[in-house]
């Protein structure tokens, strides 16, 4: 006898466990997956290319002389993220680029970059170019942020 036998005989519940996948071969459900895991691979030879993260804005005489738009020069007032990546030795159609909302994945035949980036982005509203006297490329970022339209507003 223990004190855990005092009291009503409890019963013991079984649950059944249903899976709400489309795909019965999936072990994992995209909701479990946390964004930008399914390009980390501690495995690859490949080294990581140097690169440079900087912020852009978009003024006009009234932010520059009045300050009438309440912009700072803080990255928190930044529309834009522009990333260069030096890739010495790399051809434009060796670049695989893939931009998600919080990751940037970079792949050429020696270089490998799994960036994550400081804030949210449009995925799919963004630029790259490169600079192939620089061996640079250039990508730039709209940051998607919320209230952008309260603080960033025209009126």
């Amino acid at each position: 006898m223990t004190p855990g036998s005092v009291g009503p005989v409890k019963k013991e519940t079984t649950s059944t466990f249903q899976v709400k996948s489309e795909n019965k071969k999936t072990i994992w459900n995209t909701e479990e997956v946390p964004e930008g895991s399914e390009f980390d691979d501690t495995w690859d030879p490949r080294e990581k290319p140097e690169y440079e993260i900087s912020f852009k804005q978009h003024v006009g005489t009234e932010d520059v002389f009045f300050g009438m738009t309440g912009k700072d020069p803080s990255t928190a007032c930044c529309e834009d993220i522009v990333i260069k990546i030096k890739l010495p030795e790399t051809k434009y159609s060796d670049i695989t680029l893939d931009i998600q909302d919080k990751v940037l994945d970079l792949r050429t035949p020696k270089k490998k970059l799994l960036l994550h980036l400081p804030y949210p982005v449009n995925s799919k509203e963004g630029r790259a170019r490169f600079l192939s006297e620089e061996e640079i490329l250039e990508v730039t970022l709209r940051v998607s942020r919320k209230f952008d339209l309260i603080n960033f507003s025209d009126g």
